[in-house]
């Protein structure tokens, strides 16, 4: 008989683990009567911003809009290009398009899944105006390189941070390491809402002045637009549970830690490329990423066994149908073609048992090559 299953995620026991003072954070906003752009959104961009070390936050919508909104922001549009990774969730490459701009992908290094810094340079063109660097699955990339590089051609670095909420570079927080870095607050994030979310944070006061009045009709006071913007807001009501989520965070993402060292000890490592952490980074394990190039074979195993994973990301960017544009003029990326052929993802959480774990590495350990 299968034991009990074990679900990828379960973003019901973050709530139950806060539930008090999620509740009394309801409570507070809704007998408070302002719902948009009130004290605790304030509040929370203030609390964020501290917490990545940058002197700006600016909550909006969701982590593309975010990240769409730094582009504008800076003038990015249609002519320019912007250097993103080859490997990364298609959310990185609407920003650029969103703009009118080209994304220039970027292949990863592929031991670490991040943009490969060696890659970059070649890439760089008299149209290239920024470098989108994703710290994918939760581990930073190769900052130091790619801000040297940005610096040399006069480029903006931009962090598509949206799975690196707290991770650290050489110290550092995701978000403070580049000129602007955007964040999603999507549910399964390590900072999740209970609905879409997102923020841009900076120390750049003239573009955070510029965000500032784009996420609210191009206004910085009601009813005067001094630009074309949008409407593009993070609201009361997630600000306040974002605001008592925040102050666990650090424990969350610890405890995620500690699951990923288990995850590395006990995997058979015959069996699974396990993820690599240089020594410079800490990151905070959004997703336990494995790869095997019997993946579906191994997938199937863990389902019948009940056993819950799923794939980040089956299809890169430039083979999806949204860029069939692209695929005549553009040459293949096999390293990020491999990499999306051969990864999947195991059960992370913060209050995942041990029991848990245990039963998903016993069951990954049982398959037979």
């Amino acid at each position: 008989m299968m034991q009990n299953s074990i679900p990828f995620l379960d973003l019901k026991a973050g709530y139950l683990e806060l539930k008090d003072e999620l509740n009394a954070a309801y409570e507070r906003v809704m007998n408070s009567g302002w719902y948009i752009l009130g004290s605790e959104v304030e509040a929370f961009e203030s609390e964020f911003a501290a917490f990545c070390g940058t002197r700006y936050c600016i909550g909006v919508g969701n982590g593309l809009e975010a990240l769409h909104l730094i582009l504008r922001a800076y003038g990015i549009g249609p002519g320019d290009e912007v250097i993103v990774p080859a490997n990364t969730y298609i959310a990185t490459w609407l920003a650029v398009s969103q703009c009118g701009a080209l994304p220039v992908p970027v292949e990863p290094v592929e031991l670490s899944y991040n943009i490969d810094p060696a890659r970059i340079e070649e890439a760089i063109t008299p149209r290239t105006s920024a470098i989108m660097a994703v710290h994918l699955y939760g581990q930073t990339a190769a900052m130091d390189e790619i801000n040297d590089i940005a610096a040399r051609y006069n480029l903006k670095v931009i962090e598509d941070a949206a799975q690196g909420h707290g991770a650290l570079y050489k110290g550092r927080r995701a978000g403070s390491l580049g000129d602007a870095a955007g964040f999603s607050f999507y549910p399964g994030k390590n900072l999740g809402a209970f609905g879409d979310g997102g923020a841009v944070v900076t120390s750049d006061e003239e573009l955070f002045h510029r965000i500032k009045a784009l996420r609210n009709y191009g206004s910085q006071i009601k009813y005067h637009n001094e630009v074309k913007g949008y409407n593009s807001r993070l609201d009361e009501l997630q600000a306040a549970f974002l605001r008592v989520k925040l102050r666990k965070l650090d424990a969350w993402n610890q405890q995620r830690g500690r699951l990923a060292q288990r995850y590395l000890k006990y995997l058979n490592p015959d069996y699974y490329v396990l993820p690599f952490v240089p020594e410079w980074a800490e990151p905070v394990w959004h997703i336990f990423i494995v790869r095997s190039p019997q993946r579906d074979v191994v997938i199937k195993h863990l389902q019948d066994n009940g056993v819950g994973c799923m794939i980040h990301y089956p299809v890169p960017p430039h083979l999806q149908p949204a860029y069939a544009e692209l695929e005549k003029g553009m040459r293949t990326y096999p390293i990020s073609e491999i990499i999306h052929r051969e990864v999947f993802s195991l059960p992370m959480w913060p209050q995942m048992t041990l029991q848990e774990q245990d039963r998903a590495i016993e069951v990954m350990n049982a398959m037979s090559f």
